[in-house]
């Protein structure tokens, strides 16, 4: 079991932390907030066997506790250490605005050098992270970060401020910064470490404020973004995050006829869509061939006869499949097909098309099993 101290707890990646850490029975977290005082903290380092440090100040009322938070506590930080006398691995979260020349940016430095003064001497492991902008969820909007601020405000119908949509803007996701954190703590090395955060994502301002009304607008298209992999995953992962549960769902368009209803429930740019139907019983659905388009049906409830045949060579073919019996049902070009109702409750089918419905070419033919 290593005991994890983390300060800054109750900061957006603070939060993060601990609920990975929590996650893990390797690990026993101990905290330290604003509440806690140095006293105290000095009791906490006793205890602890790496500490993560977080705590800092990046947009105080007033200027002076860019010092005394970023700066002052840091070197408290590590002449408890000192005088613990012994070696605790130190992760210091720093900034990519330790190198510049403002306030904030010198109190990050002298919070690295504190730390470095510290390895130097005693020979602690330390492993400096100059973090550039960090999102994720449980960040708060309308303070320091911009993408939290755009995806509030956005799914809020809220304005945003663009002052600069070229500005570049460099990021990494929250998740990813932990994963590092907990990697280093338990593969700790002698003396001072830079670790880099990967991946960094590069985008600009008007970007990520178009990718993000993209999310939002994709619950009328119901065309998904790729959301799957990198920093569209993060974003979205992200923007989700915002959102009050009063927003959680949104409702579907039905279309409803004498046969069941069509709903149609997501749309890729490349993957195809999703939808289902329901048919009541001896009702029949289909009745149509493709000549590219691919169809994928999967019988949820109720029980179904899938009927096709050849539009060349007339050859038939039926099988049966139910609700209770799992079974994905392709479709292959050039052969008509439909789906009828056999049983005595309604069916209700998903369905999977390669390509998202054009009704200027539906590739949709009518033709009889």
């Amino acid at each position: 079991m290593i005991n994890v101290l983390v300060t800054g707890a109750h900061g957006f990646i603070g939060k993060n932390v601990i609920e990975h850490l929590n996650e893990n029975n390797h690990f026993s977290v101990l905290t330290f907030t604003r509440s806690n005082s140095n006293d105290e903290l000095q009791g906490l380092i006793k205890k602890s066997d790496a500490i993560i440090h977080l705590a800092g100040e990046n947009r105080p009322d007033d200027l002076s506790a860019f010092e005394l938070v970023n700066s002052s506590l840091t070197q408290f930080l590590c002449d408890a250490i000192v005088s613990s006398g012994r070696k605790i691995p130190l992760l210091l979260a720093s900034s990519t605005q330790a190198s510049q020349d403002n306030l904030y940016g010198k109190s990050k430095l002298g919070a690295e050098k504190a730390v470095e003064a510290m390895a130097y001497v005693t020979d602690n492991p330390v492993y400096i992270y100059r973090l550039p902008n960090v999102f994720g969820k449980w960040c708060k909007p309308n303070y320091n970060s911009v993408v939290a601020t755009f995806c509030h405000n956005i799914i809020n119908d809220l304005p945003i401020q663009i002052n600069d949509a070229s500005k570049t803007l460099k990021l990494v996701y929250v998740d990813d910064v932990v994963a590092n954190f907990l990697q280093v703590i338990q593969e700790i090395s002698r003396g001072i470490s830079r670790p880099k955060i990967e991946p960094e994502y590069i985008t600009t301002i008007g970007e990520m404020a178009s990718q993000i009304k993209a999310f939002k607008n994709c619950r009328k298209t119901l065309i998904s973004e790729k959301v799957g992999e990198g920093f569209v995953r993060s974003l979205y992962s992200t923007y989700l995050s915002y959102l009050s549960p009063d927003k959680f769902s949104y409702e579907l368009t039905q279309n409803i006829d004498n046969r069941g209803v069509f709903v149609e429930m997501l749309k890729t740019k490349d993957s195809g869509q999703f939808s289902y139907f329901t048919a009541h019983p001896g009702v029949t659905r289909g009745g149509h061939y493709h000549h590219s388009k691919s169809e994928k049906f999967l019988v949820i409830m109720g029980e179904a006869r899938f009927g096709f045949r050849n539009i060349l060579t007339d050859e038939n073919y039926e099988l049966f499949t139910s609700g209770g019996n799992p079974m994905v049902v392709d479709t292959a070009p050039g052969w008509t097909h439909d789906i009828t109702n056999v049983g005595k409750e309604e069916m209700v089918v998903m369905l999977w098309a390669n390509e998202i419905f054009d009704r200027d070419n539906p590739d949709t033919i009518i033709a009889k099993v």
